[in-house]
């Protein structure tokens, strides 16, 4: 799961990247509002962690806009303002969930999960698309027609799950790239290429008609057609 950070404050930021990191999150972090809304409007993350005072923008106007634009990405909004006032503010303006300086650990790490299923649309860890189903906790890729299942790498899993919340979408060799390697790898774009070949491999394997398309010049979509 990809999480984007937003926070200025350089202690919190570094312990909240160092926590989200053992639980194996990969972590985007961004000091001020201004970029924080950049990152969030880019559709690349499962969850977003916003703190409230920002420089540039408050995490109150982000999640305003990315909701205007309709950016449906989970926000905890994170904030030393214990109000009930403030949590009200940053509810109505469009935030998930809403956690007061200082917290739990335990309660961070289980307000993130909470908000990375809601996100996934899934409360039971499991995602379809035409004839396939993706089970998050095991990593496995079944094909509900064929009853086939087979085990995914990692990389393969996060390819059919972007794959499948954009589904109908084409998304390009950039925005992969991004999403499965991150902002900081220097990452080629062959490594879409190689994975996607192992990824449709495994679609194959479990005789899926679900497949993953190349549309010349631009990207990649998932397509399903029942014959």
């Amino acid at each position: 799961m990809r999480i984007l950070l937003v926070e200025d404050e350089k202690r919190m930021a570094q312990a909240l990247c160092q926590i989200l990191r053992l639980e194996k999150y990969e972590v985007d972090h961004f000091e001020t509002g201004t970029e924080g809304l950049m990152a969030l409007e880019s559709g690349f993350y499962d969850v977003a962690i916003l703190d409230v005072m920002l420089p540039g923008m408050s995490g109150y106007e982000i999640t305003k806009n990315a909701r205007k634009k309709g950016i449906g990405t989970p926000i905890l909004m994170l904030t030393a303002l214990a109000e009930v006032d403030h949590k009200v503010t940053g509810l109505d303006s469009g935030a998930d969930d809403y956690l007061t300086k200082p917290f739990m650990t335990k309660e961070f790490l289980a307000r993130i999960r909470a908000l990375g299923r809601r996100g996934n649309g899934t409360a039971d860890g499991y995602l379809s698309f035409g004839d396939i189903t993706l089970h998050q906790s095991t990593l496995t890729l079944t094909c509900t027609k064929s009853g086939q299942s087979v085990r995914l790498s990692e990389k393969e899993y996060r390819i059919l799950e972007y794959l499948i919340a954009n589904g109908g979408r084409i998304l390009t060799r950039e925005q992969l790239a991004v999403k499965i390697w991150g902002f900081e790898n220097e990452a080629e774009y062959n490594n879409v290429e190689v994975y996607m070949s192992f990824t449709r491999k495994k679609l194959s394997f479990v005789e899926a008609r679900t497949e993953i398309k190349a549309v010349r010049g631009i990207g990649y979509e998932l397509r399903y057609e029942d014959v």
